[in-house]
């Protein structure tokens, strides 16, 4: 599931979880000179109900923006944001001070923890330099959404329009100037991304971070310095499986395109894959498809075929969720989301899910297209509005997900299950082909979920970097080639201009959106799958496994759901699947058929890069 391209949905949480205004009716939390352990009960009772009173307003004012881009809504953005985050930061500071008292129950302590670290760009306290930063990233944010390239003859593509010519042609030309096009959207970028990184910075120091690098880490229950270490080992387990799969993929590029333009002992050039990012490579499937095995069905036909529109695709995630046990979406979601792109108006068409009240206010923003990958884009999608409203019970600071890649993961196992018994089942497949067509939907898969675990690792790997100051504005691109080279396997289709920020022209840098949730949930979503279908006594391969209709399934996902953030992670982890730690095996288990084809096919084969 993305950008405008499918995969990569985004939780709208920083304004939901944070937002602040502080000129609403509700007292600032007062901290005194003296911090006790009753005090810092009080300061979080009013603090969360601070947050919980201002975060509507600020999350209907990002709405806003998102669906109506103008400069007008661009400023009442940048001012919505300057007052949450200067907040923010007047929330985190004061929970800083109550460090080190003694006598502090757990549940205060670590919505302590959430108040000081959860920031995602914190502002230094000055409100001068606060404003700046709100300025750059409404900037930033309405650059993107506005982002265009016009070719020669004055036709100018927005990246939907782009991205289609990335995922649909074979003509290496016109994929080289659909995927430069593009990137010539980011220079204007980089001189506010660096400066609002250098704020930010400041902004952790007062807090007492290091950089933005180790206070986004310090978010996942374990010391920021051990987490990249569980990360190196969850890489490790499964990059085996990529590169069997980058070996193939490559060695099939160089038939559709020669070898010289796909070295077969090197690095395979971006533009080729399928996507703007080379972050998903569904797209060339049949360069790549198993010779042996033909196409049982074409989802995508399927639903243009039965007169499926965007409302549609909607209510079949619907009813999959109400199979497991899980209440109908309330009226206003259907009233107030916005489900196909408008044609008078620019809009952020990167699907996301919204929960604009805490409550029952639920809504999705996206520009349906009726295909296979936003169908399952919907489904995921409806898992983070299914589990924004299972927690909605729970306090304000733990209305959020066990860990940021909990949520993503969540919506990523339900699109697990749309298999060909599910379609058949919800009567778009007569027939539910055998287990022949299995390495048909195994590399789909794999082209989608394993080829992104690289890119899903790096990115924040590059910012880390960034913030840590490893690197200055003028090596930011050669550091970001350096890490896909290294963990992708991908290059740059040509030498990059001086001015060139290629990160900047992915939605989540100038967003600011952490990535290695995605990376995380990509982990998570096999180990959650696995788990429910096992619960659902399914014993079949757990590739072919569905869990609709299951409500032993259902009551399970729900139970943990339910929880939040009240609990660490590990914990949550465990009510769901029995174990403690994210568990890497349970990708491998799911393709294991198509790692055994993919070694055969490997065989003869310079793989590596």
């Amino acid at each position: 599931m993305p950008e405008v391209n499918k995969s990569w949905s985004i939780l709208v949480l920083p304004l939901a979880l944070f937002a602040c205004n502080p000129t609403a009716e509700v007292n600032t939390p007062t901290v005194d000179n003296n911090p006790t352990a009753k005090a810092a009960v009080e300061f979080v009772a009013q603090a969360e109900e601070r947050l919980s009173r201002s975060g509507q307003e600020a999350e209907r004012m990002a709405w806003v923006y998102s669906n109506f881009i103008t400069a007008d809504t661009e400023m009442l953005a940048a001012m919505a944001n300057e007052k949450h985050t200067a907040a923010q930061v007047e929330l985190a500071v004061g929970a800083a001070r109550f460090n080190h008292v003694r006598g502090l129950d757990d549940n205060t302590r670590r919505k302590l923890g959430m108040l000081r670290s959860g920031i995602v760009m914190p502002a230094p306290s000055d409100a001068v330099k606060t404003a700046e930063q709100s300025e750059i990233g409404a900037k930033m944010s309405g650059m993107y959404g506005k982002g265009e390239y016009c070719y020669a003859d004055g036709d100018c593509l927005d990246l939907g329009r782009l991205s289609d010519i990335m995922a649909e042609s074979r003509d290496p030309a016109a994929l080289l100037e659909a995927w430069n096009g593009w990137r010539t959207t980011a220079p204007p970028l980089k001189s506010l991304y660096s400066r609002q990184v250098e704020l930010a910075n400041e902004g952790a120091a007062e807090l007492g971070f290091p950089d933005l690098g180790a206070m986004w880490r310090s978010s996942y229950d374990m010391p920021p310095e051990d987490f990249p270490g569980e990360l190196d080992r969850l890489w490790d387990e499964v990059k085996p499986l990529y590169d069997a799969l980058h070996c193939h993929v490559r060695a099939r590029l160089g038939e559709q395109y020669g070898t010289d333009l796909v070295p077969q002992n090197g690095l395979i050039p971006a533009h080729l894959l399928g996507n703007m990012w080379a972050q998903d490579w569904s797209n060339i499937y049949p360069l790549v498809a198993p010779e042996e095995t033909v196409s049982a069905y074409d989802l995508s036909a399927i639903l243009r075929e039965r007169g499926f529109d965007a409302i549609d695709m909607v209510k079949a995630g619907e009813i999959f969720f109400s199979s497991l046990g899980f209440e109908k979406l309330p009226k206003t979601f259907w009233e107030r989301s916005l489900f196909v792109k408008p044609e008078d108006r620019d809009v952020v068409c990167h699907a996301s899910a919204w929960d604009v009240d805490e409550n029952e206010d639920l809504r999705i923003k996206m520009c349906i297209k009726v295909n296979a990958e936003d169908f399952k884009t919907i489904h995921h999608e409806l898992g983070h509005n299914y589990y924004q409203r299972a927690y909605n019970q729970e306090s304000y600071l733990y209305r959020t997900s066990a860990n940021d890649g909990f949520h993503e993961a969540v919506g990523d196992t339900i699109a697990l299950s749309i298999t060909p018994e599910y379609l058949q089942q919800i009567g778009l497949l007569e027939n539910v082909p055998d287990a022949s067509g299995d390495l048909e939907l195994l590399m789909k898969r794999a082209l989608e979920g394993v080829a992104f675990l690289p890119f899903g690792l790096l990115v924040d790997q590059w910012r880390w970097k960034v913030f840590a100051g490893e690197t200055s504005p003028g090596g930011y691109n050669e550091l970001w080639w350096q890490l896909r080279e290294k963990y992708q396997g991908v290059t740059a289709p040509n030498e990059r201009p001086p001015d060139a920020f290629d990160p900047g022209a992915k939605y989540h840098v100038p967003a600011n959106t952490p990535y290695t949730r995605y990376f995380l949930a990509r982990i998570l979503q096999f180990q959650f799958h696995r788990s429910l279908c096992e619960i659902a006594g399914d014993e079949g391969p757990v590739h072919r496994c569905s869990i609709y209709g299951s409500q032993q399934a259902g009551q399970r996902l729900n139970a943990m759901l339910e929880m939040g953030r009240r609990e660490p992670w590990p914990e949550e982890l465990e009510a769901l699947t029995g174990q403690r730690e994210m568990d890497a095996t349970a990708i491998l288990d799911y393709f294991a058929p198509l790692k055994t084809w993919l070694d055969e096919q490997n065989q003869g084969r310079q793989c590596g890069w």
